[in-house]
């Protein structure tokens, strides 16, 4: 019986090794075949010279009007030339270094040539002789390879499509294909691989996308039904003794952190397991959020855990939430690589007997000997640095705890939808009263001189500051400041009077913390950085942020690096030394000059880079869609989210006869879908 999981072994022309090619491709069954949809389509119809336009790919049909000849130039370089009789004009045409080229063409014979014109000189630089002369065809262009080239992949689909078209079943219920006037499976197929014209290859992608979604969306809504129903854990945490904490406070907590608490311990109240993710631009307060949520654990004798994606970042926290819960009962300890085995065993012991309350600490916290008494949440900071996988892992450390993920770095609505759509989400969009907006400056090279006499004044007045720099030593092949030159040239022009101290990945952990303290400390006025100091670390006294060659850095990184200045009460500011040579480098200063708001420039960095470039595919999860764009195509993700949403939330919705094909898809892929990442 065929279906479309045979192996692709099964069509003629595929042997093991070009079935072993095709693999490369991501082929291996039919179906994967006929969803190989093409990436573009040349628009192969006929014109005259008259009515191209400069730089247009186009297909001229004329005459062969003079002899072809191969030229030979450079090393192993050829150029075929002839000229095409179109109608009244002589088109010039050259084929660059196919000189076999020269066997399909005789002078007086008739031929469609496909190229890019060049209107002023009347030439075309050929790309193809066609082998039929179509007055309008559309020619489908797939991602190929050395070993699978396109007339071969074509030639499979063809016969793909002839074989299999009867097995084609459609997965988006025909309820859903009518509201959205979607195409059915077979058409849209047929309409991707070999469309009549522009309009059919655009309806059949607009369809082949929504599917696309749809079956994305309809994985994350039965992953997060999945993991509620997994039987969680409720957290019967002591209302009234948090209430108590959270009035012995020292500042009011915002009106978004208030909203966020309750309903990070609604959830946990519950006995279904949390997955919720927490964002928040920097300095918004997700750690006190989260020292609340664990503070509630710790009063329902449950144990909580923190788990930061450096050691840096791991000690601060830990420091941080020592200093949150002194003079309470709430025992805090920190766990990471460095922890010398002693303390490592005693920490480990305590744990297992129950005496930690908050174990704080990095990927060292999933090991196979972390034993919890009884741990009932696990914060994860910096979400986006830990995959899918490495979250699971920290629940299956112990008991299936509730999970709170937090991100400092915005996400706007497309990538909310897709990285972390299996997750519930919380945002905290407001910053604490008595915070002054960081004033950000984009200033030419030219101008560091009068940057660096600004510093000098904030110095006099008690302040400190930074310096980012790209590189750590000199580079040949990039013409940027580094960190060791600039730190020797800040250290003389600031001495006597103030110190300059540097820090950089190469440093040991130890010597990172020494500087970091004694700069918090006030012993240095003056940092001078790389990005190592981008996430997490707290110097309220530090007003300036000097950042140099800023157009080497991405949005998201600016942002942070904009986020380490702006905690105290002072007046802050961030300056941007940048000579950008590209618009998109330009676009990027003016947008860190427009706005603080972290949400707005994550829009605008996924508007620039696309979405895969914002938060690495491995780190992230974000999937990879086959024909959907999710920052150009927000509307309809969000539109399949909700068609997901309302399906699955008829709890029989997958013994209903119109949702049978779908209901035995999601059954054979659910298993497939965790390891994206």
């Amino acid at each position: 019986m065929a279906s479309l999981t045979d192996s692709i072994a099964v069509l003629s022309g595929v042997g093991p090794k070009r079935e072993q090619a095709l693999n490369k491709l991501g082929i291996y069954t039919i179906a994967d075949l006929l969803m190989y949809y093409p990436t573009r389509y040349d628009d192969l119809a006929m014109k005259l010279p008259s009515l191209a336009l400069d730089g247009e790919k186009i297909t001229f049909k004329g005459i062969v009007s003079s002899a072809p000849v191969v030229a030979r130039f450079g090393y192993k370089k050829t150029r075929v030339n002839f000229r095409l009789l179109v109608e009244n004009d002589n088109v010039m045409v050259s084929f660059f270094n196919q000189p076999w080229i020269v066997n399909q063409l005789e002078l007086g014979q008739e031929v469609a040539v496909y190229g890019t014109y060049d209107k002023a000189r009347q030439a075309l630089t050929g790309m193809k002789v066609l082998p039929k002369m179509a007055e309008d065809e559309l020619q489908a262009i797939y991602p190929s390879s050395k070993e699978v080239q396109q007339r071969t992949i074509k030639a499979l689909i063809e016969q793909a499509l002839g074989k299999y078209q009867d097995q084609m079943v459609d997965l988006v219920p025909t309820s859903i294909q009518t509201r959205y006037r979607l195409m059915n499976k077979h058409d849209t197929v047929f309409g991707m691989h070999a469309p009549k014209d522009g309009q059919e290859a655009q309806s059949a992608r607009r369809s082949a996308s929504f599917e696309e979604f749809f079956l994305f969306q309809m994985r994350l809504q039965l992953l997060k039904l999945m993991d509620k129903s997994n039987f969680g854990r409720a957290v019967m945490f002591d209302n009234e003794q948090l209430k108590v904490f959270i009035q012995k406070l020292p500042f009011e907590l915002t009106a978004a952190q208030k909203k966020v608490v309750n309903e990070i311990l609604r959830d946990m109240r519950r006995p279904i397991h949390m997955n919720r993710l927490l964002q928040g631009d920097v300095g918004s307060g997700k750690t006190v959020v989260a020292a609340l949520a664990m503070y509630a654990a710790f009063t329902a004798g449950m144990q909580a855990t923190l788990m930061a994606p450096t050691e840096i970042l791991a000690q601060q926290h830990a420091r941080t939430l020592g200093d949150f819960f002194d003079g309470t009962e709430v025992r805090v300890e920190l766990l990471t690589g460095s922890t010398k085995a002693a303390a490592r065993r005693q920490i480990l012991e305590d744990l297992a007997m129950g005496d930690i309350d908050i174990l704080v600490g990095t990927h060292a916290l999933i090991q196979p000997d972390i034993a919890f008494r009884n741990l009932g949440l696990a914060v994860i900071d910096e979400q986006h640095r830990f995959g899918v996988r490495q979250r699971a892992m920290l629940r299956e450390i112990g008991m299936n705890p509730d999970i709170l993920a937090m991100t400092a770095t915005p996400i706007p609505r497309t990538l909310a939808i897709t990285a972390y759509g299996e997750m519930d989400v919380s945002v905290i969009d407001q910053l604490p009263a008595g915070r002054k907006q960081i004033q950000t400056r984009w200033l030419r090279g030219n101008e560091l001189d009068k940057t660096v006499q600004f510093i000098k004044q904030q110095l006099d007045e008690g302040a400190q500051a930074y310096v980012v720099t790209p590189l750590i030593e000199e580079s040949e092949a990039l013409d940027v400041q580094n960190a060791e030159a600039v730190y020797a040239d800040l250290s003389h022009y600031f001495a006597p009077q103030y110190q300059v101290g540097l820090l950089h990945g190469r440093l040991s952990n130890q010597e990172k913390e020494t500087v970091m303290s004694e700069f918090k400390a006030n012993h240095y006025q003056v940092l001078v950085a790389t990005t190592v100091i981008e996430v997490g670390v707290d110097v309220p006294n530090a007003t300036v942020m000097l950042i140099l060659d800023a157009d080497r850095f991405g949005l998201a990184q600016l942002h942070q690096l904009r986020g380490r200045v702006g905690r105290g009460s002072r007046q802050s500011y961030t300056f941007l030394i940048a000579d950008p040579k590209t618009q998109y480098g330009i676009d990027r200063m003016e947008a860190m000059v427009e706005t603080t708001s972290g949400f707005i420039l994550a829009q605008k960095d996924l508007e620039l880079r696309g979405s895969g470039d914002v938060l690495g595919k491995r780190q992230s999860g974000v999937p990879e869609f086959r024909v959907g764009d999710p920052v150009n195509d927000l509307i309809m993700m969000e539109y399949a989210q909700q068609e997901a949403i309302e399906l699955v939330s008829d709890e029989k919705w997958d013994q209903q006869p119109a949702n049978q094909f779908l209901a035995d898809y999601m059954s054979e892929t659910m298993g497939k879908y965790r390891n994206f990442d």
